[in-house]
């Protein structure tokens, strides 16, 4: 053999040699790699998310934390006390007041009590403290959660409600805190034992521990038609403004469907901005027989109906039960919030929210931060935003209208002499065949830098005289004098 005949040979063979060592390089990288991946996921879920998995509300194994752990306190921002430990008892000093913000610490856990479950009972007391207590046998005393509940603010949405069933929640639009969330028909949750006992009884038809801000489902009404406008802007952008409806008689017929307005009122000639300050049912239904039905779903799922809301608590899905294939009889009211389309007064409180803070959604929460027992800070929540979901223009002509609504709409003479710029969207609902009605307001203040937003629904509003925009007044009220003392 020649020693050109030997170099080609070995030349074949090293060829030969790389084409089968490659797949083996090939997944010998792939290994590395899944490996450095894995280790690195572990560190991120240690370093990271460890707290917020183990946190989760979910997570039944946190009640074996309990047996060396005595349950912190629960206070407001503003400091009170509103959950704390009574000997072997939970002690919660102002009863009904935050039944369901705070929920109760037996049975299924509701409310903050369960949301921040983990946090109540891990403890931050120093090592010399915990060194003895072992020695003792005693417990650590848990971690104390500050929420981002207002004192002052919860008791007068609970003072406005008075004796009416219904739901208030007020938030703080660029951040997405809680600083009020009552619900009623309400409980003592001192008295969890008796309450829970007849609420799960055979035959009751109890629902004081359904929280109806965030589980209770109504029909929007009015306020429904501040989305219905977005829909037509959003499918007609150089048509909106200049759309009129001249609402001239009592009733009108849209798609077969007979159409009033409340208290069969007539508005006469009305631009999109003026048949939203007089809630003009007429002019709605015909606008909504314009929509094309399939678009205007996602414009709604797009704002999280028929979808879970970013909420760490329970919350209720909102539905919007329309779609391309439905009768078109059911499209006029539908498009002024009747027919089968249901919300939760927390969602509302979302998207009045997202309205004021520009277009973009924040997500809702209502603890601010946790501290030992001592009031060491130990952790600080920060605001965490869902997703941009107007547009500036969009946001800018639909505070313009709800400005209306408040100036010289519907809502005029609740805020007038107001000291700030409030806007927003009154709403009845009828239900039990037109025999009763829900009465809503959903708005936001101030209209030149959004400070507080407000969704209220109030249950038989005609029996009780309770009207929903009556309680807004009063929190957003409540709120600047609150701002100004502080």
């Amino acid at each position: 053999m020649t020693m050109e005949e030997f170099q080609a040979r070995e030349e074949k063979i090293d060829k030969l040699n790389d084409r089968l060592n490659g797949p083996i390089i090939g997944i010998a990288y792939l290994f590395g790699f899944l490996i450095i991946g894995l280790i690195a996921y572990i560190l991120h879920f240690m370093i990271v998310d460890k707290d917020e998995v183990i946190a989760n509300a979910a997570n039944s194994r946190l009640d074996s934390f309990a047996a060396n752990v005595e349950r912190g306190d629960i206070v407001t921002k503003d400091g009170k006390t509103i959950a704390t430990n009574n000997g072997d008892d939970r002690y919660y000093p102002y009863g009904d007041m935050f039944a369901h913000a705070v929920g109760f610490s037996k049975y299924t856990k509701a409310g903050i009590e369960l949301v921040g479950n983990y946090y109540l009972l891990e403890s931050h007391a120093n090592f010399f403290e915990k060194f003895f207590h072992t020695l003792r046998e005693e417990s650590d005393q848990g971690d104390t959660i500050v929420s981002t509940i207002n004192f002052d603010l919860q008791k007068k949405a609970y003072d406005a409600l008075g004796d009416a069933n219904g739901a208030v929640v007020v938030m703080e639009p660029d951040t997405g805190k809680i600083l009020a969330m009552v619900s009623k028909p309400d409980f003592d949750p001192n008295d969890i034992d008796e309450v829970w006992k007849e609420a799960n009884s055979e035959d009751s038809t109890s629902s004081v521990l359904l929280n109806r801000a965030t589980q209770g489902l109504y029909p929007p009404g009015s306020t429904f038609k501040v989305l219905t406008a977005l829909s037509y802007m959003r499918q007609y952008p150089r048509k909106y403004e200049k759309y009129s409806y001249n609402c001239s008689n009592q009733e009108a017929i849209f798609n077969s469907v007979s159409v009033h307005c409340y208290g069969r009122k007539t508005h006469g000639e009305e631009d999109l901005s003026q048949a939203l300050a007089y809630s003009c049912n007429q002019a709605f239904a015909d606008i909504g027989t314009q929509l094309d039905v399939g678009k205007w779903k996602e414009t709604l799922e797009s704002l999280l109906y028929n979808k879970n809301l970013p909420y760490n608590g329970a919350s209720a899905t909102s539905r919007f039960y329309l779609d391309k294939d439905s009768n078109s009889g059911y499209v006029p009211q539908t498009a002024f919030g009747q027919g089968d389309t249901l919300v939760t007064p927390l969602h509302n409180a979302m998207i009045i929210s997202t309205i004021a803070n520009g277009g973009l959604m924040m997500k809702p929460y209502m603890i601010d931060s946790i501290e030992n027992y001592k009031g060491t800070r130990i952790k600080k929540f920060s605001p965490s935003s869902y997703d941009t979901l107007m547009t500036s223009d969009e946001v800018d002509t639909l505070t313009e209208y709800m400005r209306k609504v408040v100036t010289e709409g519907t809502a005029a003479d609740y805020f007038a002499g107001a000291d700030y710029k409030a806007c927003g969207k009154t709403g009845t609902a009828e239900y039990a065949d037109g025999a009763h009605d829900f009465s809503w307001f959903i708005g936001f203040a101030d209209t030149d830098n959004p400070q507080v937003a407000v969704s209220i629904v109030v249950e038989e509003s005609d029996v009780n005289g309770v009207k929903a925009t009556a309680i807004a007044r009063t929190l957003m009220d409540e709120y600047y004098k609150v701002s100004e003392d502080n």
